[in-house]
């Protein structure tokens, strides 16, 4: 295939290149960066003279790999992160529930929950399992993606499954059926309403008893330090948080955080001040998962300034 042709052709699979390497990273925008590197690979390899019969396989086996090399130098830098650690979220918006094509892919796949239970894995671990569960590769193109043998493949996706065995349902998420959309949506919309109502007995009916608020401030801005866990606790959490928004003018905007309930906060002015997430099973709300960080919150538009920590 030339290499004009193998562009043209390659382009359609965008969507699926952005979903591995969010997959991989949690991160939009060094997800929208190794695409970039992954199509630069291949007009490199076309000007080479190199033929590329196959684009799928070379771009999804391109993708992977520059996704696991990001990761071994990532969790250096995860080390000395400050607080707890989330995926950037992909928010699709009511008028427009698909968004770009990219982002509609994800919310298919890869929920909060499930991206942050990756994070229990080494990077060849979450290629291997990322591949297999969320996207269904058989093992020998797993393999080949990875550059392992299929034997290994299933060593290692044998070894994620014990490694992630204590997240429980969270691993088998692959992505809520239309009931269980529609039963999430209204139970966020319940959820929001006794919020901001303030109506605490009313909340406790909805939290699950084991329920989990995760929240990513970076450093930067006003979260929680590390996840609280107990119905009692985040109950009271989210009361002062809701409390606090509505003192400070701010706004709930209702969207789809990979693919599952949540909401955009709005300061006054209509600026981004926050996203949080809502993991809902069987019938209640088992976690939230809030980011405030605004490092990751560039690629939703404007940042407010409300609720950022004083910087020295």
């Amino acid at each position: 295939m030339t290499e004009p042709a193998a562009m043209a052709d390659a382009v359609g699979y965008r969507p699926l290149l952005f979903s591995i390497a969010y997959g991989m990273t949690g991160s939009v925008g060094d997800a929208e960066d190794l695409v970039q590197d992954t199509f630069l690979g291949l007009t490199r390899a076309g000007l080479a003279g190199t033929t590329v019969t196959d684009p799928k396989a070379y771009l999804t086996t391109t993708v992977t790999r520059l996704g696991i090399n990001h990761l071994k130098s990532a969790r250096v830098r995860r080390e000395s992160y400050v607080g707890e650690w989330l995926p950037e979220p992909v928010v699709a918006f009511a008028e427009r529930p698909d968004g770009p094509a990219e982002h509609a892919e994800v919310a298919e796949r890869l929920s909060m929950a499930f991206l942050l239970m990756l994070e229990a894995l080494s990077p060849a671990e979450r290629a291997v399992f990322l591949l297999r569960e969320a996207f269904g590769y058989g093992y020998p193109e797993v393999a080949a993606m990875t550059g392992k043998s299929e034997a290994n493949c299933r060593q290692i996706f044998a070894r994620a499954r014990r490694h992630l065995a204590p997240a429980g349902p969270a691993a088998q998420d692959a992505g809520p059926t239309p009931q269980r959309r529609a039963e999430g949506e209204e139970l966020a919309r319940r959820f929001f309403a006794v919020t901001e109502g303030g109506d605490l007995e009313a909340l406790l009916e909805l939290l699950a008893p084991d329920v989990v608020f995760h929240g990513d401030g970076g450093g930067k801005a006003r979260s929680v330090g590390r996840s609280v866990a107990g119905l009692q606790r985040v109950a009271q959490l989210l009361m002062f948080g809701f409390g606090r928004n509505r003192e400070l003018g701010i706004s709930r905007k209702p969207v789809l955080v990979n693919g599952r309930p949540g909401a955009l906060w709005l300061d006054p002015q209509g600026r981004v001040a926050g996203v949080i997430a809502l993991d809902i099973a069987d019938g209640a709300i088992r976690a939230f998962h809030a980011v405030n960080n605004p490092d990751k919150l560039t690629h939703l538009g404007p940042l407010s300034d409300l609720g950022l920590r004083p910087q020295r």
